[in-house]
Protein backbone atom coordinates (compact mmCIF):
# COMPACT_ATOMS: atom_id res chain seq x y z
CA UNK A 1 0.00 0.00 0.00
CA UNK A 2 0.78 3.18 -0.80
CA UNK A 3 0.20 7.11 0.69
CA UNK A 4 -2.58 8.60 -1.05
CA UNK A 5 -2.08 10.33 -4.14
CA UNK A 6 -5.55 10.69 -5.62
CA UNK A 7 -7.15 13.43 -7.89
CA UNK A 8 -8.41 16.59 -6.33
CA UNK A 9 -11.79 15.95 -3.41
CA UNK A 10 -14.99 16.73 -4.87
CA UNK A 11 -16.90 16.63 -1.73
CA UNK A 12 -20.36 17.68 -2.74
CA UNK A 13 -20.35 14.83 -5.61
CA UNK A 14 -18.72 12.59 -3.39
CA UNK A 15 -22.05 13.09 -1.40
CA UNK A 16 -24.02 12.67 -4.08
CA UNK A 17 -22.45 9.13 -4.81
CA UNK A 18 -22.37 8.19 -1.42
CA UNK A 19 -26.13 8.79 -1.41
CA UNK A 20 -27.32 7.39 -4.63
CA UNK A 21 -25.09 4.26 -3.68
CA UNK A 22 -27.34 4.16 -0.31
CA UNK A 23 -30.41 4.59 -1.75
CA UNK A 24 -29.75 1.36 -4.03
CA UNK A 25 -28.27 -0.56 -1.09
CA UNK A 26 -31.50 0.34 0.55
CA UNK A 27 -33.66 -1.48 -2.04
CA UNK A 28 -31.77 -4.74 -1.93
CA UNK A 29 -33.97 -6.06 0.59
CA UNK A 30 -37.21 -5.09 -0.63
CA UNK A 31 -35.80 -6.94 -4.20
CA UNK A 32 -34.65 -9.87 -2.08
CA UNK A 33 -37.94 -10.67 -0.75
CA UNK A 34 -39.13 -11.34 -4.97
CA UNK A 35 -35.87 -13.92 -4.86
CA UNK A 36 -35.62 -15.23 -1.34
CA UNK A 37 -36.26 -18.83 -3.23
CA UNK A 38 -33.10 -18.32 -5.21
CA UNK A 39 -29.76 -19.73 -3.38
CA UNK A 40 -27.76 -16.41 -2.04
CA UNK A 41 -24.30 -17.69 -3.57
CA UNK A 42 -26.56 -17.88 -6.99
CA UNK A 43 -27.76 -15.12 -6.58
CA UNK A 44 -24.82 -13.04 -5.80
CA UNK A 45 -22.43 -14.88 -8.53
CA UNK A 46 -25.43 -13.83 -11.27
CA UNK A 47 -25.86 -9.76 -9.74
CA UNK A 48 -22.18 -9.53 -9.59
CA UNK A 49 -21.85 -10.55 -13.36
CA UNK A 50 -25.01 -8.20 -14.48
CA UNK A 51 -22.95 -5.57 -12.30
CA UNK A 52 -19.48 -5.66 -14.36
CA UNK A 53 -21.78 -5.01 -17.59
CA UNK A 54 -22.05 -1.45 -16.44
CA UNK A 55 -17.75 -0.92 -16.10
CA UNK A 56 -17.32 -3.80 -18.46
CA UNK A 57 -16.73 -1.96 -22.00
CA UNK A 58 -13.72 0.29 -20.27
CA UNK A 59 -12.43 -2.32 -18.20
CA UNK A 60 -9.42 -4.14 -18.89
CA UNK A 61 -8.30 -6.97 -16.85
CA UNK A 62 -4.90 -7.24 -18.04
CA UNK A 63 -4.27 -3.36 -16.91
CA UNK A 64 -5.58 -4.38 -13.70
CA UNK A 65 -3.12 -4.49 -11.00
CA UNK A 66 -3.12 -8.08 -9.04
CA UNK A 67 -2.85 -6.37 -5.75
CA UNK A 68 -5.97 -4.28 -6.97
CA UNK A 69 -7.53 -7.00 -8.32
CA UNK A 70 -7.18 -8.76 -4.95
CA UNK A 71 -8.43 -6.02 -2.84
CA UNK A 72 -11.71 -5.68 -5.26
CA UNK A 73 -11.91 -9.77 -4.52
CA UNK A 74 -11.60 -8.87 -1.11
CA UNK A 75 -14.27 -6.36 -0.79
CA UNK A 76 -16.64 -7.55 -3.02
CA UNK A 77 -16.62 -11.39 -2.69
CA UNK A 78 -14.77 -12.11 1.11
CA UNK A 79 -17.46 -9.49 2.05
CA UNK A 80 -20.94 -10.99 0.58
CA UNK A 81 -18.78 -14.90 1.21
CA UNK A 82 -18.73 -14.18 5.27
CA UNK A 83 -22.07 -11.96 5.25
CA UNK A 84 -24.67 -15.36 4.33
CA UNK A 85 -22.58 -18.02 6.20
CA UNK A 86 -23.00 -15.68 9.34
CA UNK A 87 -26.49 -14.97 7.97
CA UNK A 88 -26.70 -19.42 8.20
CA UNK A 89 -24.41 -20.05 11.01
CA UNK A 90 -25.87 -17.25 13.50
CA UNK A 91 -29.48 -16.07 14.36
CA UNK A 92 -30.09 -13.44 11.10
CA UNK A 93 -31.07 -9.99 13.22
CA UNK A 94 -28.19 -10.35 15.42
CA UNK A 95 -25.90 -11.29 12.80
CA UNK A 96 -27.12 -8.23 10.58
CA UNK A 97 -26.77 -5.74 13.47
CA UNK A 98 -23.05 -6.57 13.98
CA UNK A 99 -22.50 -6.84 10.05
CA UNK A 100 -23.65 -3.00 10.21
CA UNK A 101 -21.03 -2.36 12.21
CA UNK A 102 -19.38 -1.41 9.23
CA UNK A 103 -20.34 2.13 8.99
CA UNK A 104 -18.91 3.05 12.32
CA UNK A 105 -15.57 1.47 11.18
CA UNK A 106 -15.34 3.42 8.29
CA UNK A 107 -15.33 6.43 10.57
CA UNK A 108 -12.83 5.26 13.34
CA UNK A 109 -10.91 3.19 11.30
CA UNK A 110 -10.10 6.44 9.20
CA UNK A 111 -6.96 7.47 11.34
CA UNK A 112 -5.43 3.90 11.39
CA UNK A 113 -5.40 3.63 7.36
CA UNK A 114 -5.43 7.14 6.05
CA UNK A 115 -2.44 8.74 7.28
CA UNK A 116 -3.06 12.43 8.51
CA UNK A 117 -7.11 11.94 9.01
CA UNK A 118 -8.35 12.54 12.47
CA UNK A 119 -11.63 12.24 13.82
CA UNK A 120 -13.56 15.07 15.83
CA UNK A 121 -16.16 14.63 18.26
CA UNK A 122 -18.86 15.36 16.01
CA UNK A 123 -17.52 12.56 14.01
CA UNK A 124 -17.98 10.01 17.00
CA UNK A 125 -21.38 11.39 18.06
CA UNK A 126 -22.87 11.21 14.83
CA UNK A 127 -21.24 7.53 14.02
CA UNK A 128 -22.33 6.62 17.30
CA UNK A 129 -26.04 7.81 17.19
CA UNK A 130 -26.52 6.47 13.88
CA UNK A 131 -25.05 3.03 15.00
CA UNK A 132 -27.76 3.17 17.71
CA UNK A 133 -30.54 3.75 15.04
CA UNK A 134 -29.44 0.60 12.83
CA UNK A 135 -29.61 -1.38 16.12
CA UNK A 136 -32.65 -0.76 16.73
CA UNK A 137 -34.11 -0.95 13.45
CA UNK A 138 -32.30 -4.37 12.51
CA UNK A 139 -32.95 -5.43 15.80
CA UNK A 140 -36.21 -4.58 16.45
CA UNK A 141 -38.10 -8.11 17.14
CA UNK A 142 -35.57 -7.93 20.23
CA UNK A 143 -33.03 -10.82 20.92
CA UNK A 144 -29.63 -11.36 22.80
CA UNK A 145 -26.98 -10.54 20.76
CA UNK A 146 -24.16 -12.56 22.68
CA UNK A 147 -22.58 -15.34 20.63
CA UNK A 148 -23.93 -18.57 22.78
CA UNK A 149 -22.95 -22.26 21.71
CA UNK A 150 -22.64 -23.31 17.52
CA UNK A 151 -23.40 -19.47 17.10
CA UNK A 152 -19.93 -18.24 17.63
CA UNK A 153 -18.86 -19.22 14.09
CA UNK A 154 -21.62 -16.81 12.64
CA UNK A 155 -21.12 -13.93 14.86
CA UNK A 156 -16.95 -14.05 14.04
CA UNK A 157 -17.97 -14.27 10.71
CA UNK A 158 -20.69 -11.35 11.20
CA UNK A 159 -18.20 -9.13 12.58
CA UNK A 160 -15.07 -9.89 9.54
CA UNK A 161 -17.96 -9.20 7.10
CA UNK A 162 -18.14 -5.52 8.68
CA UNK A 163 -14.57 -5.02 8.79
CA UNK A 164 -14.00 -6.19 5.20
CA UNK A 165 -16.18 -3.95 4.11
CA UNK A 166 -14.96 -1.21 6.00
CA UNK A 167 -11.61 -1.56 5.90
CA UNK A 168 -11.86 -2.42 1.55
CA UNK A 169 -13.90 1.07 1.49
CA UNK A 170 -10.84 3.08 3.24
CA UNK A 171 -8.08 1.00 1.29
CA UNK A 172 -9.69 1.77 -2.01
CA UNK A 173 -8.66 5.78 -0.96
CA UNK A 174 -5.23 4.52 0.48
CA UNK A 175 -3.86 2.22 -2.77
CA UNK A 176 -2.39 4.19 -5.96
CA UNK A 177 -5.36 5.68 -7.59
CA UNK A 178 -7.19 3.14 -10.41
CA UNK A 179 -10.12 3.64 -12.24
CA UNK A 180 -13.83 2.88 -11.29
CA UNK A 181 -14.13 1.13 -14.22
CA UNK A 182 -11.56 -1.83 -12.58
CA UNK A 183 -15.13 -2.32 -10.51
CA UNK A 184 -16.20 -4.30 -13.55
CA UNK A 185 -13.01 -6.99 -12.88
CA UNK A 186 -13.66 -6.84 -9.58
CA UNK A 187 -17.37 -7.88 -10.11
CA UNK A 188 -16.21 -10.60 -12.63
CA UNK A 189 -13.89 -12.22 -10.38
CA UNK A 190 -15.85 -12.03 -7.61
CA UNK A 191 -19.00 -13.44 -9.30
CA UNK A 192 -17.38 -16.31 -10.81
CA UNK A 193 -16.12 -17.14 -6.93
CA UNK A 194 -19.56 -17.01 -5.97
CA UNK A 195 -21.07 -19.46 -8.41
CA UNK A 196 -18.01 -21.71 -7.65
CA UNK A 197 -19.82 -21.50 -3.97
CA UNK A 198 -23.06 -22.08 -5.04
CA UNK A 199 -21.70 -24.96 -7.13
CA UNK A 200 -19.97 -26.79 -4.04
CA UNK A 201 -22.07 -25.93 -1.23
CA UNK A 202 -26.10 -25.08 -2.30
CA UNK A 203 -28.63 -27.41 -4.39
CA UNK A 204 -28.41 -26.39 -7.58
CA UNK A 205 -31.58 -23.95 -9.06
CA UNK A 206 -31.95 -22.81 -12.33
CA UNK A 207 -33.77 -18.87 -12.56
CA UNK A 208 -36.91 -18.70 -14.48
CA UNK A 209 -38.69 -15.91 -16.22
CA UNK A 210 -40.62 -14.78 -13.79
CA UNK A 211 -36.88 -13.87 -11.55
CA UNK A 212 -35.15 -12.65 -14.21
CA UNK A 213 -36.51 -8.77 -13.76
CA UNK A 214 -35.65 -8.90 -10.23
CA UNK A 215 -32.18 -10.39 -11.16
CA UNK A 216 -31.54 -6.99 -13.86
CA UNK A 217 -32.59 -4.78 -10.98
CA UNK A 218 -30.70 -6.11 -8.08
CA UNK A 219 -27.29 -6.69 -10.30
CA UNK A 220 -27.67 -3.20 -12.21
CA UNK A 221 -28.42 -1.08 -9.03
CA UNK A 222 -27.25 -2.16 -5.59
CA UNK A 223 -24.80 -5.26 -6.84
CA UNK A 224 -23.95 -2.99 -10.04
CA UNK A 225 -23.91 0.92 -9.68
CA UNK A 226 -24.00 0.62 -6.13
CA UNK A 227 -20.42 -0.17 -6.22
CA UNK A 228 -18.98 2.12 -8.71
CA UNK A 229 -20.79 4.79 -6.79
CA UNK A 230 -19.23 4.04 -3.89
CA UNK A 231 -15.43 3.75 -5.67
CA UNK A 232 -16.24 7.46 -6.83
CA UNK A 233 -17.74 8.70 -3.30
CA UNK A 234 -14.94 7.21 -1.02
CA UNK A 235 -12.09 8.67 -3.54
CA UNK A 236 -13.31 12.17 -3.73
CA UNK A 237 -15.11 12.45 -0.20
CA UNK A 238 -13.96 12.60 3.64
CA UNK A 239 -14.59 8.63 4.80
CA UNK A 240 -15.83 9.64 8.18
CA UNK A 241 -18.95 12.00 6.87
CA UNK A 242 -19.86 9.08 4.58
CA UNK A 243 -19.88 6.39 6.79
CA UNK A 244 -22.36 8.28 9.47
CA UNK A 245 -24.34 9.23 6.37
CA UNK A 246 -24.24 5.31 5.55
CA UNK A 247 -26.80 4.80 8.32
CA UNK A 248 -29.41 5.82 6.10
CA UNK A 249 -29.56 2.58 4.60
CA UNK A 250 -30.89 0.58 6.95
CA UNK A 251 -33.66 3.37 7.77
CA UNK A 252 -34.27 3.62 3.71
CA UNK A 253 -34.51 0.04 3.90
CA UNK A 254 -36.92 -0.17 6.66
CA UNK A 255 -39.38 2.64 5.01
CA UNK A 256 -39.13 1.04 1.12
CA UNK A 257 -40.09 -2.51 2.87
CA UNK A 258 -43.59 -0.66 4.76
CA UNK A 259 -44.13 1.32 1.77
CA UNK A 260 -44.71 -1.60 -0.31
CA UNK A 261 -46.76 -3.44 1.83
CA UNK A 262 -43.94 -5.89 3.28
CA UNK A 263 -43.84 -4.40 6.53
CA UNK A 264 -45.09 -2.04 8.73
CA UNK A 265 -43.05 0.95 10.87
CA UNK A 266 -42.70 0.07 14.18
CA UNK A 267 -42.38 2.41 17.38
CA UNK A 268 -38.75 1.12 17.91
CA UNK A 269 -38.37 2.14 14.09
CA UNK A 270 -39.45 5.38 14.37
CA UNK A 271 -37.21 5.90 17.29
CA UNK A 272 -34.50 4.53 15.48
CA UNK A 273 -35.36 6.97 12.35
CA UNK A 274 -35.08 9.82 14.63
CA UNK A 275 -31.38 8.75 16.31
CA UNK A 276 -30.20 7.69 12.65
CA UNK A 277 -31.51 11.54 11.30
CA UNK A 278 -29.93 13.49 14.15
CA UNK A 279 -26.81 11.50 13.67
CA UNK A 280 -26.43 12.10 9.76
CA UNK A 281 -27.20 15.55 10.45
CA UNK A 282 -24.14 15.75 13.16
CA UNK A 283 -21.60 14.09 11.15
CA UNK A 284 -22.50 15.31 8.55
CA UNK A 285 -22.42 19.25 9.35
Amino acid sequence: MRALNAPQPHPHRALACAAAAIALWAALALLGLKLKHVPPFLLVGCALLLGSTLGLRRASLRATRPGVLLLGVYGLFAYHFCLFVALRWAPPVEANLLNYLWPLLIVVLSPVVLPGTTLRPRHVAGALLGFAGAAMLVARGGGDIGPSGTSYAGYLLALAAAVIWSTYSLLTKRVAPFPTSSIATFCVASGLLSLACHAAFEPRYVPTLADAPYLLLVGLGPMGAAFYLWDVAMKEGDPRVIGTLAYATPLLSTLLIAAFGEGTLTPAALVGAAFITSGAVIGTR
